[in-house]
């Protein structure tokens, strides 16, 4: 059985979803896993959002453990990167009793320190290619429209001290050029890429469009990827992915394990999309 750390900042639906879809899957046996803990940057009534999240983690009966990162960054003053260390150990020191074999970065809004990439094997997702833009899903977006980009995807690496430049343990892709975009993209292709970031931002129609369909796979890679871990076809090490036998496997598969396939199967079990026979 895998055992899990969950980290989540619980700010919005999104990390309310991926724990959702992990755990409810846990439940009906499509993942040999337990979650061992929670793990939130935010304290009970800090905000409606992380309450939520709360709500949901607590439902589950899942342990959960809480330090306000406002909280202690208020009481040491300065930036929060000056103490990023002191908090990461802190936070460890609240975690003593968990050992698991993978921790899952999901809506955490912490730059992860060395002392705590130390401890753990993190996976991060990122909601892009292995070769694609880097930064926020937003600036992520923008650059595949600037780009005229014909196919996006998510990524999740291991997370080292290095931001966004772990190891990629797998991907799935998207087309974003099908004849669902069609008439969005000639739009783009007709106005000027400033004013519509201007005046439209976010609600516009291609950017949405996007989002969604990169937004739907998101999940299913990673459920995809734990069953990967937990059965061994992929181990996170320290700073680096071996196989079954103990061999670095990133330098033999750099753009990690495509998921498409394993993906494309789960995602018409449960009747989002048709498999051609």
């Amino acid at each position: 059985m895998l055992n899990i750390g969950w980290f989540s900042t619980g700010r919005g639906e999104g990390s309310r979803g991926l724990l959702r879809f992990v755990q409810e899957r846990i439940n009906r046996g499509k993942l040999d896993a337990r979650i061992q803990f929670v793990f939130s940057n935010r304290a009970e009534g800090e905000s409606q959002g992380s309450d939520q999240f709360f709500d949901l983690v607590n439902s589950y009966d899942l342990p959960l453990i809480t330090l306000s990162s406002t909280q202690f960054r208020k009481s040491r003053g300065g930036r929060f990167a000056q103490h990023r260390e002191e908090y990461d150990q802190q936070a460890l020191n609240l975690l003593p009793d968990y050992r698991p074999d993978v921790c899952v970065l999901a809506g955490y809004m912490l730059i992860l320190g060395s002392v705590m990439c130390r401890k753990f094997h993190f996976l991060n997702l990122h909601p892009a290619l292995p070769d694609g833009p880097i930064g926020t899903w937003q600036e992520v977006i923008w650059e595949l429209i600037e780009t005229r980009a014909s196919r996006t995807g998510a990524m999740i690496h291991l997370a080292t001290e290095e931001v966004d430049r772990g190891p990629v343990v797998s991907y799935c892709t998207v087309l974003i050029d099908g004849e669902e975009f069609g008439d969005y993209w000639r739009d783009a292709s007709q106005n000027n890429l400033t004013g519509i970031k201007a005046d439209q931002g976010e609600d516009y129609g291609l950017f949405k469009l996007i989002r969604e369909v990169e937004y739907q796979r998101e999940p299913y890679l990673l459920i995809e990827t734990l069953r990967a871990v937990a059965g061994g076809e992929v181990i996170p090490g320290p700073g680096n992915l071996l196989d079954a036998p103990g061999e670095t496997r990133s330098a033999a598969v750099p753009h990690g394990l495509c998921l498409d396939a394993a993906i494309d199967r789960a995602m018409a079990e449960d009747g989002l999309i048709r498999v051609p026979n």
